[in-house]
């Protein structure tokens, strides 16, 4: 694995306070929000955070960021660093915050299903991501994309099936923080299990990918003329009847009884060549960290040691006041998914353009290839992101790292600090900076 980036200083970003206590912030200034769809997940918000920050903008601010024209409140409050953004923010920097919370959810006997694409989210063009839900016994059909799909179970328990490509099954089992792994082509299913079903998180390496685009099974077959299918099987052509009632566009998600027992699955496609040594799965729930400090940990999985993939990850939890330190990754863009808590991320464009956001959970974040940016937890509890990367390793460098580990003069000669702060950088390797 490539050297991870390492958090340092001692002296990092206190805590911001809970969202209760926003007037007493002393950094935030604002951006307004690219998306007009926000609003409907604005409307819950309360007046009085509103109300904390406009306190803010007139007692920090002085008559220059007064603001007594209307105003959309609840915005202000999905991301009060957008809004009223730090003094370092500056030029047009595009938009890399998006939100599952405000996508359109497909909801089908069995289950539903939401997505952000580049159609929603114009910075990533080489990512898109799809969250689904399934019942109990709810089944997302037996398919296969063009793109591959990376994923990873948000709650409850699935059942997944494939085929791999030497024609041999596999079915398994998969519970919360686990993943999977189909590369693009190979057919597999998923269903939701008891007591609950499940919640998933599916990321595709194609930023125009699309669930309306995928190979439904019942969608191909159903439009395939019925005497050549019957010929394909050696079937009478009323033996399909059935299937030509099937929704013209197939099946989709539907709801069917939760299936028997997994080795009786198991046993069943087994056939003459066995089940597939392919492991599409990875136990992310029983994985140690990678790396680890008093402010969080990452749990790094890529193709070394999740061979069949070619999408790497952080799985990052970042402790209050923590932060994910300045950093950039040099092969590839970064899809961010955020799972729980509260964050903001400074992203730097180049060229004298920065901006930040804040984050929350379901929330969807991007960064460049090579801009260096940082995530910091501003909220009361553990913030809880994914770094999703189109490379089959992950890689990323420190900020830190690369100053402890430059000449020290020609450092200090750039940055204009003295040998004593340089000295007080720490130089061992953590991806989580203290508060």
């Amino acid at each position: 694995m490539e050297k991870s980036s390492c958090g340092r200083p001692s002296n990092a970003a206190q805590p911001s306070p809970a969202p209760a206590e926003i007037a007493g912030l002393d950094r935030r200034k604002f951006i307004g929000v690219g998306s007009s769809a926000l609003v409907m997940a604005a409307l819950a918000l309360s007046n009085a955070r509103s109300q904390d920050i406009e306190k803010v903008t007139t007692a920090q601010h002085d008559k220059s960021m007064t603001d007594p024209g209307p105003e959309n409140g609840g915005l202000r409050d999905i991301s009060p660093n957008g809004f009223l953004p730090p003094p370092t923010d500056h030029g047009e920097a595009p938009e890399f915050w998006n939100s599952f919370s405000i996508a359109h959810r497909r909801v089908q006997p069995g289950g539903w299903t939401r997505q952000v694409t580049v159609e929603d989210f114009p910075i990533s063009k080489d990512i898109a991501g799809v969250n689904m839900r399934l019942t109990a016994g709810g089944i997302r059909e037996l398919h296969w994309h063009e793109a591959a799909e990376w994923a990873i179970m948000l709650s409850g328990k699935a059942r997944i099936t494939a085929r791999d490509l030497e024609g041999r099954g596999f079915v398994k089992d998969v519970a919360k923080d686990d993943l999977w792994f189909f590369p693009p082509g190979v057919p597999h299913s998923i269903q939701g299990l008891e007591p609950e079903g499940c919640e998933f998180l599916l990321v595709f390496d194609n930023g125009n990918f699309s669930e309306g685009n995928t190979t439904l099974i019942t969608d191909w077959l159903r439009h395939v003329p019925r005497e050549v299918l019957a010929k394909n099987w050696g079937v009478a052509d009323k033996a399909l009847d059935d299937l030509y009632t099937v929704p013209v566009e197939g099946l989709f998600i539907f709801q069917k009884s939760v299936p028997g027992p997994l080795e009786q699955e198991q046993h069943q496609i087994a056939g003459a060549k066995g089940l597939s040594p392919v492991a599409f799965d990875f136990p992310l729930h029983s994985m140690a960290p990678t790396f680890k400090t008093k402010s969080g940990e990452v749990r790094v999985v890529d193709a070394q040691n999740f061979p069949v993939t070619t999408t790497a990850m952080a799985h990052v939890t970042v402790k209050p006041g923590g932060l994910r330190e300045l950093h950039w990754h040099p092969n590839a863009n970064e899809w961010q998914y955020f799972i729980q808590g509260k964050g903001r991320m400074t992203v730097f464009f180049t060229a004298a353009k920065a901006r930040t956001m804040d984050f929350n959970a379901g929330d969807v974040g991007y960064v460049p290839q090579t801009f260096g940016h940082y995530v910091e937890n501003i909220g009361n509890t553990d913030l809880i992101f994914l770094e999703l990367f189109k490379a089959p390793r992950f890689q990323d460098l420190s900020l830190s790292d690369w100053v402890t580990h430059a000449p020290e003069q020609l450092i200090r000669d750039h940055l204009r600090i003295s040998a004593e702060t340089l000295q007080a950088i720490p130089r061992d390797n953590s991806t989580v900076v203290p508060s």
